[in-house]
């Protein structure tokens, strides 16, 4: 945590926080009345490369059985299904590999390491979903102005084997997606894909049942459609975040009157809290203390209970003595 007065610099870092984030704007309008947020205590990230390597082995094995099927089945349900599997493969490569790299040390040019990159990989897992789920929903519409027969019995095999599949993978990251939306997309995604197999395999069941050949692609918009349906959420948080806005969970209002309510705070402007990542929140801000610069204590203890109660772990705070020194970035309009 940095601390900053008018006559000179204090540094102090404290700690490493993480949490999830979402859209929301930031707050400057003085302090006011003082109440106080609740946070739960930040954790070292999990190291979840063994999880990204079998899901992502499962899942490659799983779309060349599925695309194979579905060609010798005739099946849009089976194929858009292994298109959309193939995209949560590249998204869980992706992902992998930007989990990584957030955890590369900073360097004199990228002074947060590349903790962004975990946005980047979540704003093109969303894009490229979408980008899929268009193609295929193409042709099943195409599919749906001319029924084809399909192999019934192999689409409902092949996407039962997709539960089982889908669900592990699912497991794998589930207790993560709490915490991280990088890894909150890969449990979301593999745990509806489980649930779009077992649709699969009622439409399968049906149509052996009905002979209505229509069913097969109408499945296949109605997978689109789930798809699309999660996915929009992924796109609108990754969005949210590479544009630097505030996490949902983080009301900058209840933020703002608790550090107003710092003994010796007369005044707080150019509030701005951000994600550096999907799993780290930065603050900054302004303090005006005309009884004069604080010590370490002040700020050690700032630093702790931002961490404690909003898990913000990276906050700069600049101290400013004089009151009737006009600041050039308290003007609300100002950024």
């Amino acid at each position: 945590m940095t601390m900053r007065d008018g006559h000179g610099q204090h540094d102090h870092r404290h700690g490493h926080g993480h949490d999830h984030d979402d859209d929301h704007d930031h707050d400057d309008h003085g302090c006011g009345h003082h109440h106080h947020g609740h946070g739960g205590h930040s954790h070292a990230p999990a190291n979840f490369g063994k999880a990204f390597a079998l899901g992502i082995a499962l899942n490659v094995a799983f779309v060349a059985i599925e695309a194979l099927y579905g060609f010798l089945s005739n099946s849009v349900a089976l194929l858009a299904d292994a298109g959309h599997n193939l995209g949560d493969v590249l998204g869980l490569v992706v992902a992998w590999v930007a989990s990584a790299l957030v955890r590369r040390a900073p360097t004199p040019r990228f002074s947060y390491g590349l903790l962004g990159s975990s946005i980047l990989a979540a704003l093109f897992n969303a894009v490229f979903l979408l980008v899929t789920v268009g193609a295929i929903s193409l042709e099943a519409v195409q599919r749906l102005a001319a029924p084809e027969p399909v192999a019934e019995k192999t689409v409902m095999i092949v996407a039962a084997i997709g539960i089982l599949i889908n669900g592990v993978t699912a497991w794998l990251f589930a207790s993560g997606s709490k915490d991280d939306i990088n890894l909150r997309g890969a449990f979301l995604h593999m745990a509806s894909d489980a649930l779009v197999s077992a649709g699969v395999v009622v439409a399968g069941l049906v149509i052996l049942v009905t002979g209505w050949l229509w069913l097969d692609p109408a499945v296949s918009l109605i997978i689109n459609a789930i798809i699309i349906w999660g996915t929009w959420a992924l796109l609108r948080e990754a969005l949210a975040m590479s544009l630097s806005a505030a996490p949902a969970r983080i009301d900058p209002a209840r933020v703002r009157a608790f550090i107003c309510g710092r003994a010796g705070v007369s005044d707080l402007h150019d509030l701005h809290i951000w994600p550096m990542s999907t799993t780290e929140i930065a603050l900054t801000c302004h303090l005006v203390m005309p009884g004069g610069h604080p010590g370490d204590a002040f700020l050690h203890d700032l630093a702790a209970d931002l961490s404690g109660r909003f898990r913000i772990n990276h906050a700069t705070v600049q101290i400013e003595i004089d009151p009737d020194r006009a600041c050039a970035l308290a003007p609300e309009h100002v950024v």
